[in-house]
């Protein structure tokens, strides 16, 4: 069991600065801490880990609100099991997806007295979730009040500083567009729309904007930094200490020195501000940028939508699209490398989740380019399967059981692509009812890999495919089916995604997207598999042409076996039969040759064994 934080004392100190007129201009009611930085960023540098400061649970997503009687956590259904684990008894865990779990301002509004004041940091919110719960709260008689002075901030004794880690540029070779050729696009959006000004602050953006790579948030490329882009050129506010010579050699190269700045990083908000009564047309956020940021401008003057970057980034050019399905070759033969090795010495009962992880980060160090995973490699055996986003820590850390389900979900960030890939194995002989979700698992992972949709079709409407099978027998799994991925950036990218739930910026689905297919399913305190791909949008073949509308397919870029001893071989169809085994002729083709190249003897005798044709 993770180690629970006891919050009985902080919560104390907290509920104290809520009354506290010092920090406050008026005593709080309730105050909202949520997983975010002053970016809306989904991972982040340990000093902007206040939610898990305050409550003990440390998964990506989930916002705390804390009154003077409750704390109450909203999370996803990918955190249920580890928030119910992590946190101590003065929480109460709100699951978000389930029908009955109020949202955040309801609970506020139902909960709080009459006229009360709720308190939230400006620049942890952003705009798309301060507006709606502002008014929510002001329909119930009680007002959202911008507390400046973060109050988490003042209990954190031990708070580490905001990093600083050296900023590099990224080649052309890599990045397939330059800087000047991405503000061109830019700029025409930006004559289309009115703006004037167009603000960049999710830090993939402005890393992707200006070919640049950072490393102050753990696994994610990226850096602490703004750009604000005008029609005659663009000002970056970034530490002063991260630009060096290569960085200013690389600005003047890529944009030509007349039309950037420099300034200091703290220096956004004084600009906005400064220039906020001269505005001619409009300032464009994207609507996940801080309400602090977009409260300075004048309503008229403000728009809030998908930033020109967003979908740039999301449709990969040319060079992005080999980079990354070069990246997933190499991924395949570290993987092989990886289970193979595994395979031969899980039955000395000595390899542990932790050194499992470990040994397959040095076989993805072996292969060119390779900078780091993508993100905590998710080595889980048996009951911590079910915990869908566990990382095994030295308290929680265990043998690989061969005689029970291991589940494998990790991802390399090379400088020409991002992986991210999880494979489900068995070394004992596993239950019938394992076999029967797991192959009701991978029959939607292929009606996923197989579909033909229509351009442009939101990801939503794909999800309930990949559903189907396990929902027939009253099954399900508590995640999206598919997420965007970056290009030696962020392993989770927006803005579009394959969900039950809604996606408010998904632009629709297109050519030169990349995005994940991971159907689950998972018994709490008992396993948990996913099988998980990465896959191209590509156009499709297709006898007609429904209004000239033009259809898509998924080309599956991951390169690893599949374990088919894990299947019940007579639930599949023929077509399901013949999916998997072309992959797997596939995975043999592509990376055997390069296994033989590398002396990987007992992995290309892993990986014939593991794709050996399977038959109705």
């Amino acid at each position: 069991m993770p180690h629970l934080k006891q919050t009985s004392n902080l919560l104390k100190q907290l509920r104290a600065l809520m009354l506290d007129t010092k920090y406050v201009s008026e005593p709080i009611n309730a105050y909202i801490v949520p997983s975010a930085d002053a970016h809306n960023s989904e991972y982040l540098a340990e000093c902007d880990q206040r939610r898990a400061f305050i409550s003990g649970f440390t998964g990506s997503a989930g916002t705390a609100v804390i009154t003077h009687n409750d704390a109450c956590m909203w999370t996803d259904g990918r955190y249920y099991l580890q928030a119910s684990q992590e946190m101590d008894s003065n929480w109460t865990l709100m699951k978000e997806g389930i029908p009955s779990t109020p949202t955040q301002g309801t609970w506020l509004s139902k909960n709080l007295p009459s006229g009360s004041r709720v308190g939230a940091d400006p620049y942890l919110l952003s705009y798309n979730k301060w507006m709606p719960l502002k008014n929510q709260l002001e329909s119930a008689g009680h007002k959202l009040i911008p507390i400046t002075t973060n109050l988490i901030d003042l209990l954190w004794t031990d708070r580490k500083p905001m990093p600083s880690a050296e900023v590099k540029p990224l080649p052309n070779k890599y990045t397939g567009k330059t800087i000047q050729e991405k503000l061109k696009l830019v700029q025409q959006q930006m004559v289309d729309k009115n703006a004037s000004y167009l603000v960049l602050t999710s830090l993939d953006e402005v890393a992707y904007f200006l070919n640049m790579r950072g490393n102050d948030i753990s696994y994610n490329p990226v850096f602490f930094s703004y750009v604000l882009i005008t029609q005659t050129g663009f000002t970056i506010f970034i530490d002063q200490n991260k630009v060096t010579k290569d960085v200013i050699d690389h600005l003047n190269v890529e944009a030509g020195v007349t039309i950037y700045d420099i300034k200091n990083y703290t220096e956004i908000a004084n600009v906005l501000t400064n220039n906020a009564e001269k505005i001619e047309g409009f300032v464009w956020f994207s609507e996940q940028a801080s309400y602090a940021l977009t409260s300075l401008i004048p309503t008229k003057n403000l728009l809030t939508e998908l930033t020109p970057i967003s979908t740039m980034k999301a449709i990969k050019n040319p060079v992005e699209i080999e980079g990354m399905k070069n990246a997933h070759i190499k991924d395949g033969l570290a993987l092989c490398c990886y289970f193979s090795w595994l395979e031969k010495n899980v039955h000395t009962r000595t390899i542990s989740e932790i050194s499992g992880a470990k040994k397959l980060r040095e076989f993805r160090a072996q292969q060119e380019l390779f900078v780091g995973p993508s993100f905590d490699t998710i080595s889980s055996v048996g009951p911590h399967g079910a915990i869908i986003h566990y990382k095994p820590e030295p308290d929680t850390d265990v043998t690989i059981d061969p005689d029970g389900l291991y589940l494998c979900d990790s991802g390399g960030q090379y400088l020409d692509g991002t992986t991210d890939v999880t494979r489900t194995f068995h070394y004992g002989k596993p239950t019938e009812f394992e076999k029967d979700c797991y192959t009701r698992v991978l029959k939607g992972q292929i009606k996923m890999a197989t579909m033909i949709f229509p351009q442009k079709i939101k990801g939503n409407c794909l999800d309930s495919f990949a559903r189907q099978y396990l929902w027939s027998v009253g099954l399900d799994y508590a995640h999206g089916t598919g997420h965007g991925i970056g290009s030696y950036l962020n392993v989770h990218e927006g803005p579009m995604g394959i969900s039950w739930k809604n996606i408010p910026d998904d632009p629709g689905l297109e050519a030169g997207m990349f995005l994940s297919n991971e159907p689950g399913f998972y018994q709490d305190g008992k396993f948990g598999f996913r099988i998980e791909d990465i896959v191209l949008i590509v156009n499709a073949t297709t006898p007609n042409n429904f209004n000239n509308r033009g259809f898509l397919t998924f080309e599956t870029v991951t390169l690893c076996p599949i374990q088919t001893k894990m299947i019940k071989t007579e639930m599949l169809t023929e077509e399901e039969i013949k999916h998997l085994n072309s992959y797997h002729q596939r995975c043999r083709d592509v990376l055997g040759p390069l296994l033989k190249q590398q002396g990987q003897t007992e992995a290309v005798e892993w990986l014939w064994k593991e794709t050996e044709p399977i038959n109705k």
